[in-house]
């Protein structure tokens, strides 16, 4: 049965939970309260998402492997995205894979995306085009197709805010599908394709061993010098991969990342269990002074104004359609 909702967010990790075709991982590179609205549609097969972020921020995901999805930016005029060390302007289409996947946005991105099931993907793409496109490529339509593929991807998502009951009609949702993925595939077919070159490969598969190798140490304080022997790479060229795929080198990465998970266990920690200080080694902050210095810079509070924060006053997401009581099916 179609259905639709509206969220809001005002904490990074409940919003990437609620992505349905890919697990990811983001955290915002700025300091700054984060507030982000996500608008998701299911109408048969196809998911159709839109999403506006206020902060720039760091994404890491894997498509799920029963999806294909392609994601592009939604507003004209607004800063490139990095898609895998690739800039993505709007006006073009990423072709996503399964392999891991690393985006940075600037403040006051608007994005969209829609997915379908990856058989279904490949056989429409092939009876419609007789090929499949390349993954992991940025694919740069035709400007009247592309404007239109986001024309009826916005009406989709004014008509989730506004009158989401309308999607819960079948031959509404059956024509914004069968519209919109006709849309999408002559997109992605007939338009202008570019992949990663040799050396964004290359790249790409060491910020894959980075990443690796965090996901293995995440308690310990991490060093260039360990981390670049450990995966052996020379230190100039993880510094180089890092600016290519992530915006930033390689230690205020780390830096970032783990500042973001300890605010996450601070806020869902019980203070009469745990201290501010286990956290903060927990997560290979080992100079706590430093520590809570940076914590306010990038939080606006303490480390233990944060633990102590009673839990009806720790960041939730608000569900608008569900006042409507509007069915969401879950993947």
């Amino acid at each position: 049965m179609p259905s639709s909702r509206v969220l809001n967010f005002t904490d990074p990790f409940a919003y990437q939970s609620a992505f349905r075709s890919v697990d990811a991982e983001l955290f915002p590179t700025a300091k700054g309260k984060f507030r982000a609205e996500l608008t998701q549609v299911s109408l048969s097969k196809l998911w159709v998402h839109g999403a506006h972020e206020d902060l720039p921020r760091v994404y890491i995901g894997m498509v799920k492997p029963h999806r294909a999805a392609i994601g592009f930016l939604t507003r004209p005029n607004q800063p490139p995205m990095l898609h895998c060390g690739m800039a993505v302007c709007p006006g073009d289409i990423i072709i996503n894979d399964n392999d891991l996947m690393y985006r940075r946005t600037e403040a006051n991105c608007d994005w969209g995306s829609m997915s379908l099931p990856r058989d279904d993907f490949d056989a429409t793409c092939q009876a419609l085009a007789a090929t499949k496109p390349f993954q992991k490529h940025i694919v740069r339509p035709a400007p009247e197709l592309m404007s239109r593929l986001l024309r009826i991807h916005e009406m989709v998502g004014q008509l989730a805010k506004i009158t989401p009951d309308i999607l819960s009609l079948p031959e509404v949702a059956r024509a914004l599908e069968q519209e919109l993925i006709l849309l999408m595939t002559r997109c992605l077919t007939v338009g202008c394709s570019s992949g990663m070159t040799g050396g964004g490969r290359r790249h790409d598969k060491i910020i894959a061993r980075f990443e690796g190798y965090l996901e293995a140490h995440p308690g310990r304080p991490l060093y260039l010098t360990e981390i670049c022997s450990a995966i052996n790479v020379a230190e100039r060229t993880l510094r180089v991969a890092c600016e290519e795929h992530l915006g930033m080198g390689p230690i205020r990465f780390l830096f970032l990342r783990r500042m973001h998970l300890v605010h996450r266990a601070l806020q869902q920690a019980d203070p009469s269990a745990t201290t501010v200080t286990r956290l903060a080694t927990d997560h290979g902050f080992w100079e706590l002074g430093r520590f809570a210095v940076a914590y306010r810079a990038l939080f606006g509070e303490s480390p233990s104004e944060c633990l102590r924060r009673p839990p009806d006053d720790r960041p939730l997401y608000r569900d608008r359609a569900l006042s409507r009581e509007s069915r969401f099916l879950h993947s």
